[in-house]
């Protein structure tokens, strides 16, 4: 059993894979698409960060990859509907660096208020400058969150805590934490906020999100903190902005076209401004987070790959069967058409084969069944499934 993890994935990860029984190549870098489909001969499992992309023609190639593993929140580098059509589960950590973000969000908002920025670049230049001139207190501000999810609420209650006020924005129907204040239009939170900070995910929608009419939307002087996706954004229209003085101060962590490796050159519209704050996507790379995330997807893998669970699969029915215990089980990936479920009974039944635990999950086009067995199943069951035309896959522990 081989897994290729690439882009500095922790070495908690390879720790969990490699005690599982899985050969871990790992290696520093993102990959290319054809280097990728060169690398995954053999390749059982894949650990990726952002900056590999994981496109159709990738999951065509990679004959024998069973996952993917996300190491960070997002998924969108994967071709998530290629994916699930080959059977291949996907695999993210949605929370789990979700404390490090809302740290560096919350540094920031300080840091930008108080111009930071521009007094270390005049200590380092050898010019003492301890004018108060535009430095303010962040406490009695108010904070507008765009994106209300686990950041965004996390980030709400620790604003709070500092003595700010947090109205939010969501298209989802979520609750408010704290003292936290709903608003009804992306409009009426730029109304009203002093900040505002973008935690929105990198679905195809959401290019643009954020451009000349909605920071020209903004309070005068008003600080703008982005966190979330590098495309959601109009960085030219942020630039024009911050230069007018309309926009005091910005932060940005993400950007359309990232460098592949570390050590690459780096260039950007934001470069040199006044009071921006530029990092290379590290709202999640602390040690924490990333032991935390290495563990957590590595745990995934091993337990789709081992035992059949899909859950919190991004892509697959999500499947919480118990821990593998001496016995035998299957996992059977198919197409979410009616009987389905009657039909593998059926088979198992006439073959004399005693099921003692079943557990179905469906969504959309997909149904998956795990089924337990106190003795081994027997051979011409499993085939006569292998070759229903419902089926994407079976598979055996």
């Amino acid at each position: 059993m081989k897994a290729l993890v690439l882009e500095n994935i922790h070495p908690a990860a390879v720790d969990i894979l490699e005690s599982r029984g899985y050969e871990v190549d790992a290696r520093p870098g993102a990959l290319s698409e054809g280097e990728l489909i060169a690398s995954l001969d053999g390749v059982n499992l894949l650990g990726i960060r952002s900056n590999t992309t994981v496109t159709a023609r990738v999951l065509a190639e990679a004959r024998g990859l069973e996952a993917i593993g996300c190491f960070c929140i997002g998924t969108n580098q994967v071709d998530l509907g290629a994916a699930a059509q080959q059977g291949i589960g996907v695999f993210n950590a949605p929370y789990s660096n979700t404390r490090s973000v809302v740290e560096l969000v919350i540094g920031e908002i300080i840091a930008l208020a108080r111009r930071l920025p521009e007094k270390i670049q005049r200590m380092h230049d050898g010019v003492w400058d301890k004018s108060a001139r535009g430095s303010h207190e962040v406490r009695g501000r108010t904070l507008g969150i765009v994106g209300y999810g686990n950041i965004g609420t996390q980030l709400s209650n620790v604003a709070e805590a500092l003595g700010m006020s947090v109205v939010f924005y969501d298209k989802a129907d979520r609750p408010a934490h704290g003292n936290a204040r709903r608003t009804h239009s992306l409009a009426e939170l730029l109304a009203v906020a002093d900040v505002v900070s973008l935690h929105i995910d990198g679905r195809p929608g959401n290019a643009g999100f954020f451009g000349a009419k909605e920071f020209a939307a903004m309070k005068p002087r008003s600080l703008f903190i982005n966190a979330s996706r590098g495309m959601v954004v109009d960085y030219d229209s942020l630039r024009d902005h911050v230069l007018s003085g309309h926009i005091a101060g910005a932060a940005v962590d993400v950007f359309p076209v990232e460098p592949k490796a570390q050590g690459d050159p780096f260039d950007s519209v934001l470069r040199g401004l006044d009071n921006v704050i530029l990092t290379p996507h590290v709202g999640g790379s602390t040690q924490e987070a990333q032991q935390e995330i290495g563990w957590f997807v590595a745990e995934k893998l091993a337990r789709f790959a081992l035992e059949g669970s899909t859950a919190l699969s991004v892509n697959l029915p999500p499947v919480l069967p118990p821990a593998l215990t001496p016995g035998h089980r299957l996992g059977f990936l198919h197409h979410n058409v009616p009987g389905v479920l009657a039909e593998l009974n059926a088979v198992f039944a006439a073959a004399g084969d005693n099921l003692i635990d079943q557990h179905l999950s469906t969504t959309g086009g997909l149904g998956y069944v795990v089924t337990d067995a106190s003795e081994p199943l027997s051979t011409e069951a499993v085939e006569q499934l292998r070759r229903s035309e419902h089926c994407l896959w079976v598979r055996t522990w």
